[in-house]
């Protein structure tokens, strides 16, 4: 049996289409130091992009700790973008252009927000951002996950799956197939035009792109009581109930008692979201119980890491969750 490395320090980053981060921790959950640089998605920036955004986080991390790179022993990385078998090598490629000759583990970075969310490290991750997406574990390690991939293969539950089908639910309106909305005025606001026609007709000529930032007040919109918004909001939320369900499905875990992490600004709109959301996953697998993300995914780095050499991650948790918000603290006061 091999033995857990015995001292030295753990790397963890998480890479997203917005935003890098790294962080360095002591095997006690102390962090030493946090680096953030831009968007890591190989699929928006490319390979290079995500070696640059690797390197400038971690460089950005090692200089605050004070220690040396050769002092790393290990790293996580949660990985956005990473989706497929055949994607291995690139990120394995990517990894390996870091100067660190260290073991190291990846997944995609909604599995990264379930290790750092889930009291265990396991369970299901559902992520409703701008798009949505699912992942689980079960206690013995097995995977369950959809696409990823959205409307394209029928998976709805994010920001800018909620602005398509209110864009559907206007042009229906405008064409007498369904009932009027006032999401007909959200939107001829935003394309600054006047009427219905001449909205349908440059969302048709595709001279103006709906923003998934409109959800927000698509929300607005259902709370104050339109009933296609309504009706509109709900479905979302049930498909993304589906789509947890589908997972929870593959794992055989709908009769245990597990975690739902909730990651993601739609979970933010509240009860009129959350609650169609639960109730569809809570007919399917009732002992579920939901957490809302609550602390920096890149931790689940530290947490792989860590599981990498042979530690326990339930013995340094919650001493590397607190350590992060007061760095992350102190950094965000320091400028």
């Amino acid at each position: 049996m091999t033995q857990p490395v015995q001292h030295g320090y753990l790397l963890g980053i998480d890479t997203g289409s917005s935003k890098t981060h790294a962080i360095i921790s002591d095997f006690a959950g102390n962090v030493l130091g946090f680096g953030e640089a831009g968007s890591g998605n190989y699929e928006v920036v490319g390979l290079p992009g995500l070696k640059s955004a690797l390197s400038h986080a971690v460089n950005l991390a090692t200089a605050q700790s004070g220690i040396n790179k050769e002092e790393i022993v290990s790293m996580g990385l949660g990985l956005a973008g990473y989706d497929w078998p055949s994607e291995e090598p690139l990120m394995t490629e990517a990894i390996e252009a870091l100067p660190l000759d260290v073991k190291y583990q990846f997944v995609n970075d909604v599995v990264l927000g379930l290790i750092a969310g889930s009291t265990h490290g396991w369970g299901i991750a559902v992520d409703a951002g701008t798009g949505n997406n699912v992942r689980g574990l079960d206690e013995h390690g097995n995977m369950g996950r959809i696409t990823g991939n959205g409307i394209r293969f029928g998976e709805i539950g994010g920001a800018s799956e909620l602005v398509w089908k209110a864009m559907v639910a206007v042009t229906y309106a405008w064409s007498q197939r369904g009932p009027k909305t006032k999401l007909s005025h959200l939107f001829m606001d935003y394309a600054d035009v006047q009427t219905e026609a001449a909205l349908i007709e440059t969302l048709a000529m595709d001279n103006v792109q709906l923003d998934s930032m409109l959800a927000r007040a698509i929300f607005s919109i259902a709370e104050e009581g339109d009933l296609v918004a309504s009706q509109l909001v709900s479905e979302s939320a049930i498909e993304l109930a589906r789509n947890t369900n589908a997972v929870i499905r593959q794992l055989n875990m709908q009769n245990e008692d597990f975690e739902v992490v909730l990651i993601g600004s739609v979970f933010n709109a509240g009860d009129i979201y959350l609650s169609p959301f639960k109730e569809m996953v809570l007919k399917f697998a009732p002992k579920a119980k939901f957490l809302k993300l609550s602390v920096p995914p890149v931790v689940g780095g530290v947490l792989l890491a860590a599981k990498t050499i042979g530690l326990s991650a339930d013995d340094l948790r919650d001493n590397l969750i607190q350590s992060t918000l007061d760095l992350l603290t102190h950094n965000q006061r320091a400028t």
